[in-house]
């Protein structure tokens, strides 16, 4: 069991895996790290990273420091869940280049929609979080959705009408939080 990461620890990361690349590349940092990184939430347990495309020795580069930092390292991102948005790359946040590597936070609809489909107490407050921020908006969350609906059939694991209905009860409950300030 590896320690917390908070933003310092994660940014250290970041700054770490660019210089041990050996070539260019774009690495997107997903979920917790997202969440510290911006800070709604202090800490969290895993980082998960989308290589795209993927620098030159970032494997070797991961597999030391995730021990040299104490951090777990997953490879994980929303479209290995739903399909990807279109856009995406365009929507994501970008954090810094370190070495010659870019980082990002993967576009942050996705991040909500994979959240949202998942439905973890903590996801949906991630998701929450993500529009008190104007990172997302609820009816643009919604457009997404259905744009992607259609590729659903390839997701097996995925229940499009549970989903649907997930996202618009999401809509609804973040339409009220942004209306009341809370």
């Amino acid at each position: 069991m590896r320690a917390p990461t908070d933003a310092t620890k994660l940014r250290r990361l970041l700054e770490d895996l660019g210089a041990a690349s050996r070539g260019g590349g774009s690495i997107y940092v997903v979920g917790g790290g997202s969440a510290v990184l911006y800070g709604w939430r202090p800490t969290t347990i895993d980082v998960d990273l989308k290589l795209d495309p993927e620098p030159k020795g970032i494997f070797e580069a991961i597999q030391h420091l995730k021990n040299a930092h104490d951090i777990n390292i997953e490879l994980a991102a929303p479209d290995q869940f739903i399909p990807p948005l279109p856009g995406w790359r365009e929507r994501s946040v970008f954090i810094g280049r370190f070495g010659e590597v870019d980082f990002y936070h993967f576009d942050f609809y996705g991040q909500a929609l994979a959240k949202i489909e998942r439905g973890h107490e903590r996801d949906l407050a991630d998701v929450d979080a993500m529009a008190r921020l104007g990172l997302i908006e609820p009816e643009r969350l919604r457009e997404l959705h259905v744009v992607i609906e259609p590729q659903l059939v390839r997701y097996p694991g995925v229940d499009p009408n549970a989903f649907r209905a997930k996202v618009n009860e999401t809509v609804a409950r973040i339409e009220r939080v942004l209306r009341s300030g809370t």
